[in-house]
């Protein structure tokens, strides 16, 4: 019999795994490319058939990651045909272990749940936050000055127009901060670039899921209890926490349970191919909780860091930005020295839609593709009449980044090419904003006949890499250079 880790104990040969080979390797970079070429292979079996030869996985991917993007556009079906491909790729391949072996993934949740979950509720202590504040530099922006920021943010194309416009509705209609009526579900309750923080002192109800690791548990709590909101946390029998690997019938099970309307926020991070198991998980409770009951939204956090097509305003603002910005001087002394390879234009004038990559090889295929399993999901379900939220956050100093050296050197010195890096409050908050914004308004200014990349590209937060002047990873080895000093220091 198959012994079942303890909370938390998760391996790669437990809980959600990834099928093994005939030599019992769980290899990422196989389901990586077998996905990715399932994917492309409706509306490009070109494409699905390189992918499939692709020899160096790790660092071949990036190619096959944008033709996954570019092989979409011009038609709305296509663009579904990859994510409805993408996602049932996943689901097919991936596995659930059980006492007596393994099994399809979509069966998890056909099995009783080992570990039956408890609610235990936290209600905060204090008076809900009476207008927005965004935390900036140092300081607490509201008023004018928090106007001010957007402005200027709006200037430099740190962001979309439509993102600005979206805070500051919200920043005029502080009745909506508090989401009453609904309850938030946050998996990954302890992630940086989640929205618990900022929704609790809204006053808002937040439903937490995260590992059962005690100290994690005791700081949400005490952060609850010195909030405006209420904090409700699944129990086990020996304490709090819920493991989305082991215990996803569980999860399933409760929160299927619970009143609602819910939103149902994936925040969940790890590093690796743990990641791309997770982005499985949380999927297949997704369209577990959305196929079982008609009041659950769904959002996330789409990373700027990936491949996404964007709107001709975007490519004329990079083209601007190239012709009268940005180290014109030095141009064409670096590009001549690096052979062409430093300081590319960002987009070729005139496209439309352009293709906006600023993805980062180091970041891997199994970061990439557990994003996408996001970015499909959206599409899918928007399309079959959920209510959905997802928003392209910013480039931000969380603790995966700086750990990073190199990356974190890279993300020091990017103010040199427009980019702005985020500290994580400022960010959290500003993308809790934009989800408050999403409940409140219907999500979309969009017509019904918007294609999927449209929806990806309003309200996004990319920091500068969709409008900066140049190609980003053409800029990396520069902005790493520039920063170094930082990091070191």
């Amino acid at each position: 019999m198959k012994k079942t880790p303890g909370p938390g104990a998760a391996t790669e040969d437990s809980g959600v795994v990834i099928p093994a080979d005939a030599e019992g390797r769980r290899s990422s970079s196989r389901l990586g490319r077998e996905v990715t070429a399932a994917a492309l292979d409706p509306v490009d079996p070109v494409g699905a058939a390189a992918a499939l030869r692709e020899v160096d996985w790790r660092n071949g991917y990036p190619v096959h990651a944008r033709r996954l993007v570019e092989a979409g556009l011009g038609r709305t079906r296509d663009e579904l045909a990859i994510a409805e491909a993408g996602l049932t790729a996943v689901r097919d391949r991936l596995r659930i272990t059980t006492d007596s072996g393994e099994a399809p993934l979509a069966e998890a949740l056909e099995r009783p749940a080992a570990r039956p979950l408890h609610t235990r509720t936290v209600h905060g202590t204090q008076a809900p936050a009476e207008e927005f504040s965004l935390p900036h530099a140092g300081r607490r922006l509201t008023g004018d000055k928090l106007l001010e920021r957007l402005a200027a943010w709006e200037r430099s194309g740190i962001l979309e127009p439509s993102a600005a416009d979206a805070v500051r509705e919200v920043a005029a209609h502080p009745e909506w901060l508090a989401l009453r009526g609904r309850r938030v579900v946050v998996l990954g309750a302890s992630a940086e670039m989640g929205p618990l923080r900022a929704l609790l002192s809204w006053g808002a109800e937040v439903v937490a899921v995260d590992l059962p690791r005690p100290e994690l548990w005791q700081r949400l709590e005490k952060l609850a209890r010195s909030s405006a909101g209420v904090l409700m946390l699944p129990e086990q029998q020996d304490g709090p926490g819920a493991d989305l690997l082991q215990d996803l019938p569980a999860v399933a099970d409760w929160l299927g349970e619970l009143d609602g309307p819910l939103v149902l926020g994936n925040y969940v991070y790890a590093d690796g191919a743990v990641n791309l198991r997770l982005s499985a998980a949380t999927d297949l409770l997704a369209t577990q909780l959305t196929g079982a009951r008609d009041d659950v939204a769904l959002a996330w956090l789409a990373t700027p860091t990936d491949v996404f097509a964007v709107p001709p305003e975007v490519v004329e603002a990079s083209a601007e930005a190239y012709d009268h910005r940005g180290l014109r001087a030095f141009r064409p002394l670096i590009k001549g020295v690096s052979g062409g390879r430093l300081l590319k234009r960002n987009h070729r004038p005139g496209t439309s839609p352009g293709i906006a990559d600023a993805m980062i090889p180091q970041q891997g295929p199994n970061y990439i593709l557990a994003k996408r399993l996001h970015r499909w999901r959206a599409a899918v379900a928007r399309r079959d009449g959920v209510e959905v939220s997802l928003r392209v956050a910013p480039p931000t100093k969380t603790r995966s980044v700086t750990r990073n050296r190199a990356l974190a050197a890279a993300y020091a010195g990017a103010h040199h090419f427009g980019i702005e890096v985020f500290d994580p409050a400022t960010s959290n908050t500003l993308m809790a904003a934009l989800l408050v914004h999403d409940l409140n308004t219907g999500g979309s200014a969009l017509p019904a006949t918007a294609a999927p990349w449209q929806h990806e590209a309003e309200k996004a937060v990319h920091g500068g890499l969709w409008r900066g002047a140049y190609d980003p990873r053409s800029a990396l080895g520069l902005a790493l250079v520039l920063g170094w000093g930082a990091v070191r220091g």
